[in-house]
C-alpha cells in the first residue's frame, strides 16, 4: 500500500483496507507502528493505517516521558527517539530532608514527546506500508473480515477504514469501575536560574518536604538539564485536581521556601492528570479490536509510569503478528503487582498510611535496584516479599484483606488538566 494522506482526498473519502489500523498517534499508537515496522519478516511489514486527530483539544500537547533504561539500550532507543537527558544518580528526600537513593544500575531517561513524534513521523513517512489519516474516529467495531473504523476528517468529510486488526490507543474518557481511584496530577516549570543550583548528574525523583494532603501524597520532582536549567514539578496523588492558581502557589512555595532557587525564569510549563485506579482495563474490545496504552492497562496503578510498559506491550504485539498469532496485547502487569497496587491505593485513600513516610521508608529500607524494579513492574517475588515486610505491615495487610469486600464503583470521567500543557505518564 502506498503512503497517502486520505484527508486530502475528494468527497467522499474512500474506504482504505489495511492489515492493521491504529487509532491515535500518541506514545502508544506511534510506538506500536514503530515496532510493527521493526518486526517485519521476509515479506516486509504489514500494511498499516494510522488515524491521528487534527490539531485541537484531541491532540496531545507536548510533554516529557521518563523511564529506567536497561544497559545497552532502553524502550525508546530502538525506535530512534533522541534522549533529552539521562541520570545515573537518583535522589529521594524524606519529609525531614534526609537524602536517600544513590547510584543506579539503570539510567533514568527522559524523552520529549516532540522529539519522539518527529523521529516516528520520519520513519512512517519513509515506509510505503503506512497510510496516515487525519481525522476523528467516531466508531470502532467488528466487521465480517476484521474490524472497521469510521469517522470524519478535519473538513467534516467521512472516512472509513477496514483492517484485519484494529488497535485503539486513545486515552480513556471514562475510567472502569473501581474500588479505589486516585489521580496523579501535576504541574511543572522548566526553569533557568541565574546561578548554578542543580547537579546535572542527579535526578531527584521525590522531594517529600512539600505540605502533605490529608489523604494521599505530594512531592516535588526535579530533573536537572544543566547546572542552571531543570524541570521542577509539583505532584499530588489525591482524589481531585487543583486549580491553576493552586499549582502555581505550590510551585512558588517550593522554589522560594522549601528549595530556594534564587532568581530564575520560567521558560515553559507542562501539566497533566494520570489515573491511578484498581479498575480493570479490558485489552480486547471485540474479535479484531484491541486496546493499547493507558486504555489497555499500561499505566502502573501505584506510580503512573507508562512509557516503558507501552514499549514492551508493542514489541510483543508486533512479534505475535509477525508469527501469525492473534495479537492480543499482553497483560501489562502481574496479578500480584496489581493486588499490591490496589492495597497501596486503598491505604493512601483511607489515610491509613502516611504517603510521604511510606515512600521514604521504601527507599530507606530496601536496595535501590530492587525498588526500581518494583516501581517498573519487573521485580521478582522474593524482592516483593522483602519490600512488603519493610513497609507498614498492619495498614497494608488490612487494606489488602478488605479488597474483596469492597464494591467497584461506577465509572468516572477522566478530568482534563486546567493548563494548556500535559506531560508523561512518567513511565
Amino acid at each position: 500500500m502506498n503512503r497517502r494522506d486520505v484527508s486530502a482526498a475528494p468527497v467522499p473519502v474512500p474506504a482504505v483496507d489495511a492489515d492493521v489500523v491504529v487509532v491515535g498517534a500518541g506514545a502508544a499508537g506511534l510506538s506500536l507502528v514503530g515496532h510493527l515496522l521493526d518486526a517485519a519478516g521476509p515479506s516486509g511489514p504489514p500494511s498499516v493505517a494510522v488515524v491521528e486527530p487534527p490539531p485541537g483539544p484531541d491532540r496531545s500537547p507536548e510533554r516529557t516521558w521518563c523511564f529506567w533504561e536497561e544497559e545497552g539500550g532502553g524502550p525508546g532507543a530502538g525506535l530512534g527517539a533522541p534522549v533529552a537527558a539521562s541520570w545515573r544518580r537518583l535522589l529521594v528526600r524524606g519529609p525531614g530532608g534526609e537524602a536517600l537513593g544513590g547510584d543506579s544500575p539503570r539510567r533514568y531517561t527522559m524523552v520529549r514527546s516532540a522529539d519522539f513524534t518527529r523521529a516516528l513521523d520520519a520513519r512512517l513517512a519513509a515506509s510505503p506500508a503506512v497510510t496516515r489519516v487525519t481525522g476523528t474516529a467516531t466508531a470502532v467495531e467488528d466487521g465480517p473480515r476484521g474490524a472497521r473504523v469510521s469517522g470524519t476528517d478535519a473538513g467534516g468529510r467521512p472516512f472509513a477504514l477496514t483492517g484485519r486488526w484494529v488497535f485503539d490507543s486513545r486515552p480513556p474518557r471514562v475510567l472502569p469501575p473501581a474500588r479505589t481511584t486516585l489521580l496523579q496530577h501535576f504541574r511543572g516549570w522548566f526553569v533557568r536560574t541565574r546561578e548554578d543550583r542543580f547537579d546535572p548528574g542527579t535526578a531527584e525523583l521525590m522531594d517529600l518536604r512539600t505540605p502533605q494532603p490529608r489523604c494521599g501524597l505530594s512531592f516535588a520532582y526535579v530533573l536537572p538539564l544543566t547546572p542552571r536549567e531543570a524541570l521542577v514539578e509539583y505532584t499530588e496523588f489525591s482524589p481531585a485536581v487543583l486549580t491553576d492558581g493552586e499549582y502555581e502557589a505550590a510551585l512558588r512555595h517550593y522554589t522560594e521556601h522549601v528549595r530556594p532557587l534564587g532568581a530564575f525564569t520560567v521558560t515553559g510549563a507542562e501539566q497533566g492528570v494520570i489515573p491511578m485506579t484498581d479498575g480493570r482495563f479490558a485489552r480486547r474490545a471485540g474479535r479484531s479490536v484491541f486496546r493499547v496504552g493507558t486504555a489497555g492497562g499500561a499505566t502502573r496503578p501505584s506510580t503512573g509510569y507508562t512509557f516503558a510498559t507501552v514499549q514492551r506491550q508493542s514489541a510483543r504485539v508486533a512479534a505475535a503478528l509477525a508469527a501469525g498469532r492473534t495479537p492480543l496485547p499482553p497483560r501489562p502487569y502481574a496479578r500480584r503487582h496489581l493486588a499490591m497496587d490496589a492495597a497501596l491505593l486503598r491505604a493512601l485513600a483511607t489515610g491509613r498510611v502516611d504517603g510521604a513516610d511510606f515512600f521514604a521508608r521504601l527507599f530507606r529500607r530496601n536496595r535501590l535496584e530492587s525498588v526500581l524494579r518494583f516501581l517498573d513492574g519487573r521485580s521478582a517475588f522474593r524482592e516483593e516479599v522483602a519490600i512488603g515486610l519493610r513497609s507498614p505491615v498492619w495498614p497494608m495487610a488490612r487494606s489488602l484483606a478488605e479488597l474483596p469486600l469492597l464494591p467497584r464503583r461506577p465509572p468516572a470521567a477522566v478530568p482534563r488538566p486546567h493548563g494548556s500543557l500535559q506531560r508523561k505518564a512518567p513511565t
